[in-house]
């Protein structure tokens, strides 16, 4: 299958935005760069460091959301949110594992699903708001997904260290 190309004018109309499908140009990079130490940074700002206008930054940037590249969000401490309880259930599956993940997409105490190659099918972080209501995601809703054989919970006892620059190189 041929991947497909995308372009947008990086100012000049010279410069390619990626020459194939999950390969950024290193404009693209630093951008995603800059924005990662800063997400409120703006397109002049970010325009005037890498030599490109803002317009041209602002189109790169719609681009890239479009595609799926990146995301600009708020991100927060679940402690201080009133999430005092934070998990992995490592699941194992019998019978269709997408089917499974696309169930887990409902749950909206469930912020990411990994289908894996290991010792679990499936790997989801999930957040409560107490022990309570921890009990009640696990045994009630992913426990009642039809072809969940098994769960394992792992739950966060604090959380170290999280980092978003690493998708840039």
């Amino acid at each position: 299958m041929k991947k497909k190309q995308s372009t947008v004018p990086s100012g000049n109309g010279n410069e390619s935005q990626s020459t194939r499908e999950g390969t950024l140009d290193d404009v693209n990079k630093k951008i995603v760069a800059l924005l990662q130490e800063d997400g409120r940074r703006s397109y002049v700002s970010i325009g005037k460091e890498i030599g490109l206008s803002e317009a041209a930054v602002r189109l790169r940037v719609q681009k890239m959301l479009d595609d799926g590249v990146m995301q600009i969000v708020a991100v927060t401490n679940p402690m201080e949110m009133g999430f005092r309880r934070q998990a992995m259930v490592g699941i194992t599956v019998n019978g269709d594992i997408e089917y499974v993940a696309q169930k887990l997409k409902d749950i909206r105490q469930i912020d990411y699903i990994i289908i894996t190659a290991g010792r679990f099918d499936i790997l989801a972080e999930v957040f409560a708001e107490d022990d309570e209501s921890m009990l009640e995601l696990v045994n009630r809703q992913i426990r009642k997904i039809d072809g969940i054989d098994r769960t394992e919970l792992f739950t966060y006892m604090r959380l170290e260290s999280q980092r978003y620059d690493w998708g840039v190189r």
